[in-house]
């Protein structure tokens, strides 16, 4: 029943998404028209960042349309400046990038913005929302350019964008649509959905998409968890242990860092009988727009900003794909689970636990990946504080360098109480790798 109910609110978030108002006001127009190439890179990211956001994708789906919406815009912008490389050969699966026609002038901000939407109009619910932003963008970009310039950069961007959506359509993401449904053992040292909503869990065959840099989803596997036991001298009871006595003395500063990166794109707040939903943004989200919060304060330039926007999101997709690989091998429980079974009956994690097994924890290796790939990009100790949090938290936080930012993420879900400390240590080590190998397969660890 609560499954059902849930569905009837998702449909609901999506009837709303799609009948919302995305005409672009006056004032709004005169702000596109003043926008730098670069700022209209992250624009077209924070569009479809917010797209997100309504369609309630999780995590993990949330990771693959980012990456391939970004990679597409990269590829067209990068004209702009051959001095930098083109990812797609590079990458698993990619035919030749469409490219200019010799002697020929282009646009190439508008040829971003149309393979950008290509794209992304693929793979999102919200279509008329991205259709009219693009419009919008386009028709304002095209009024101080020649009309046979403005069509041929759109043509650009067109054939780009196709390009990027083939490779899309053979990652295997449609076949795992109509997979088979998770099959939860009932067993103790197993992972079972968790209360209060006993959520279906989220993305169970994950591992059989496609990654972009890693050569397979197992290249980077973490060392096995903690063998489960519930012996109170073993390393499996003190990992859970540590996770209870923590939640009794949450400080309301851990309580704040716990809030900031929790990223559950759909929360169930419950209050007696009646329950409702509150939306935010992914992890992948909350990152990408850690990076344009980077180039906009390096004064990146367009080129510079689409490159740092699709390498952060070819790492945290195949983070995704990487630790997902392991969660579902694995099956870890909750702390949830194993604290009301053997320490606590009537304990609660402060944050909603996630319906999907608990190692490694997904926050720790995608936050690390993000982390590698930034850092390689703004350097090591690159000071910035993180504002994107504002419109759902309210919260504002500074970090001296990325992997700071990192290892906070990581931690937030110790305090919430939904991750041992152990899935977050091996978890971060596994991120590193996978943005390390993202890195050298993009060319950009010289």
């Amino acid at each position: 029943m609560k499954n059902a109910f849930i569905q009837i609110l998702l449909a609901a978030c999506f009837y709303i998404s799609c009948n919302s108002n995305t005409q672009i006001r006056p004032a709004e127009r005169k702000k596109v028209l003043q926008s730098s190439p670069a700022a209209i890179m992250q624009k077209n990211m924070e569009n479809l960042k917010d797209i997100i956001v309504y369609d309630v994708f999780s995590p993990p789906v949330a990771s693959r349309i980012y990456a391939y919406a970004s990679l597409a815009q990269y590829e067209a912008i990068r004209f702009s400046d051959t001095s930098f490389p083109s990812f797609a050969p590079r990458l698993r699966g990619f035919d030749d990038i469409p490219q200019p026609t010799s002697g020929l002038q282009y646009n190439f901000t508008v040829a971003a913005v149309k393979a950008f939407t290509v794209m992304a109009s693929n793979v999102i619910f919200n279509k008329d929302s991205l259709r009219i932003y693009s419009e919008n963008m386009l028709t304002n970009l095209s009024e101080s350019l020649d009309k046979a310039l403005y069509e041929r950069s759109v043509q650009l961007g067109d054939s780009i964008g196709k390009i990027i959506w083939k490779r899309a359509l053979k990652d295997f993401y449609t076949e795992t649509r109509g997979m088979t449904r998770y099959n939860v053992q009932r067993v103790e040292e197993k992972w079972q959905p968790t209360p209060p909503d006993y959520m279906e869990a989220t993305e169970p065959w994950w591992n059989k998409i496609r990654p972009l840099a890693l050569d397979s989803c197992s290249q980077c596997k973490p060392p096995a968890p903690y063998t489960y036991s519930s012996k109170q001298n073993s390393p499996f009871f003190k990992d859970a242990l540590q996770v209870y006595n923590l939640s009794k003395r949450l400080t309301d500063s851990l309580k704040e860092i716990t809030t900031f990166w929790d990223d559950n794109p759909f929360v169930m707040n419950h209050s007696g009988h009646a329950a409702f939903a509150t939306k935010k943004m992914t992890p992948g989200g909350h990152w990408l727009a850690i990076a344009s919060i980077a180039c906009q304060q390096s004064k990146a330039g367009e080129v510079k900003t689409a490159q740092a926007l699709a390498a952060t999101s070819i790492a945290l997709l195949d983070g995704f794909i990487s630790c997902w690989d392991e969660k579902y091998r694995s099956e870890v429980v909750r702390p949830a689970t194993f604290i009301n079974q053997y320490i606590d009956p009537n304990w609660q994690p402060f944050l909603q636990t996630p319906p999907f097994p608990e190692y490694p924890s997904g926050h720790s290796v995608v936050s690390a990946s993000a982390a590698v790939v930034l850092t390689q990009l703004f350097g090591e100790n690159f000071n910035f504080t993180d504002s994107s949090e504002m419109q759902y938290q309210g919260v504002v936080r500074s970090f001296p360098s990325f992997y700071a930012a990192a290892n906070e993420a990581g931690l937030s879900r110790f305090y919430g109480g939904i991750h041992y400390m152990n899935a977050i240590n091996k978890g971060s080590v596994q991120g590193k790798e996978v943005g390390r190998l993202v890195l050298q397969k993009l060319g950009l660890n010289k």
